[in-house]
């Protein structure tokens, strides 16, 4: 049973539609103009609320305002005796569901009052639903609305407060790192360091004594004793990326600070025993390293206790999009408008393969940002390849149909083409139409005319 709360100045109206919506099961309480309807809501909840737009000394829009500032949840359906265009954008604009003129018909407004109280019910929904998401998805950075990212979200919290070795795994530019430090941040060691140190980027000496540190003495250059990265991570987390270049006499040293927790600087004989949880990352499949005898067999079962592979993202195209607006509202700060994006730009996003994965997307993402105009993400700013590969793609589709009789007029193209943007859109806003219609630019009432089935 749903609450209905009912506002209007005329007494008849008020008792017809209180008699008419009790009659289908709702609990309604009317109230004899603005000021009344106003402290109800600000004392009880309703799931909607059906108010007259011309009442005095409150108007039916200036209720409305307070309703949705007071109560965002609750569905809003306006009863206007004018029918005037003005007067329903009004309303809408202002977040109404709906509107309905008087005279109305009865079962024109109790299809409206269904569809309110189940877009209400929906909104409900879709708020939990994020609220669950917020808590277990919230690791900076991450974008997780693939189910692949979100068992990786669900892996991240299970491991983090352990202090297993972790081996993250996955191709260049799929965020190994950001894994790895949503791990320490979640972690126990949090307000310790987080170190990483690229294995591939240091030669073997200097490696070495990167990891490990040195002695005064220990090779030329050495003019004072040194602490190593392991040393500066006790306490926290130090981060091996790349692990698959570190070479194998190092490898032999890093397995003995696995074993033992202790390291040995270069040059040095005393053991210092260090506290730090290893996470570590490679593009490499470590299996064939093994298999050519460039990487121990014992050190990769002591690395992988707790694997962790990232999918690339040509296989997680549910994450591009919402990666491309995170990552925008990241390059522009809070204060900036964000600019809209074409439709072709969201297609050809989403079908281009991304060798380069998240970070050729966050180079594309600062690509456009740097050459588009009047507010807008259009296809002539996105780096060539891109475009060249939505043009081939568009090309392959025309090719494919081949017989004229099943060639669609233009208005049916376009129609079709719309109802895939649509669909896509209410898909990334979890099906909220209210702010799929304000992303379209399209009344919800328009919205829910594209949509017959809605």
């Amino acid at each position: 049973m749903s609450r209905i709360l009912i506002v209007d100045d005329e007494p008849s109206i008020l008792n017809v539609l209180s008699t008419l919506l009790r009659s289908q099961g709702h609990d309604c309480v009317p109230a004899k103009g603005g000021e009344p309807a106003r402290d109800l809501i600000r004392a009880e909840q309703f799931d909607l609320m059906i108010s007259d737009i011309r009442m005095a000394p409150i108007d039916g829009l200036e209720l409305l305002k307070m309703a949705k500032s007071s109560r965002p949840d609750m569905a809003v359906i306006m009863l206007t005796g004018y029918g005037s265009v003005e007067t329903a954008v009004a309303a809408m604009k202002e977040g109404a569901f709906d509107y309905v003129t008087k005279p109305f018909k009865v079962d024109e407004l109790l299809i409206t009052v269904q569809r309110a109280l189940q877009y209400r019910a929906v909104v409900a929904e879709n708020a939990q639903l994020r609220a669950e998401l917020d808590s277990r998805y919230r690791f900076e950075n991450i974008v997780a609305e693939s189910p692949p990212m979100r068992k990786i979200c669900d892996m991240i919290q299970r491991v983090a407060p352990t202090d297993s070795t972790i081996l993250v795994l996955g191709e260049s530019g799929t965020g190994k790192e950001l894994v790895a430090k949503a791990i320490h941040a979640y972690s126990t060691r949090s307000q310790e360091r987080f170190v990483p140190i690229n294995c591939a980027a240091l030669p073997e000496p200097l490696l070495e004594s990167e990891l490990f540190g040195h002695v005064k003495g220990a090779f030329t250059g050495a003019v004072s004793n040194k602490d190593g990265l392991f040393e500066v991570a006790d306490g926290g987390t130090i981060f091996l990326d790349e692990i698959g270049s570190m070479p194998l006499s190092i490898q032999a040293k890093l397995l003995r600070v696995l074993q033992d927790r202790q390291i040995r600087k270069v040059g040095g004989t005393d053991a210092v025993t260090v506290n730090v949880r290893v996470v570590a990352a490679t593009n490499d499949r470590l299996e064939t390293l093994i298999e050519k005898g460039r990487f121990r067999e014992d050190l990769y079962y002591r690395l992988s206790v707790i694997p962790i592979e990232i999918p690339p993202l040509r296989e997680r195209r549910e994450d591009i999009m919402p990666l491309v607006h995170h990552m925008i509202r990241k390059e522009l700060g809070p204060n900036r408008a964000a600019p809209t994006l074409d439709p072709d730009v969201q297609v050809a996003m989403e079908r281009y393969p991304w060798p380069g994965n998240v970070r050729e997307l966050e180079n594309a993402v600062r690509h456009a940002l740097t050459f588009f105009a009047e507010g807008k993400i259009s296809m002539e700013v996105l780096p060539a390849k891109i475009t060249r590969q939505a043009s081939r793609d568009t090309l392959v589709e025309l090719a494919g149909e081949k017989d004229p009789e099943n060639l669609k007029s233009l208005k049916s193209y376009v129609r079709t083409r719309e109802m895939e943007y649509i669909s896509h859109v209410l898909k990334q806003v979890d099906d909220d139409k209210e702010k799929a219609a304000k992303i379209l630019k399209v009344s919800l009432a328009t919205l829910y005319r594209k949509i017959p089935s809605a």
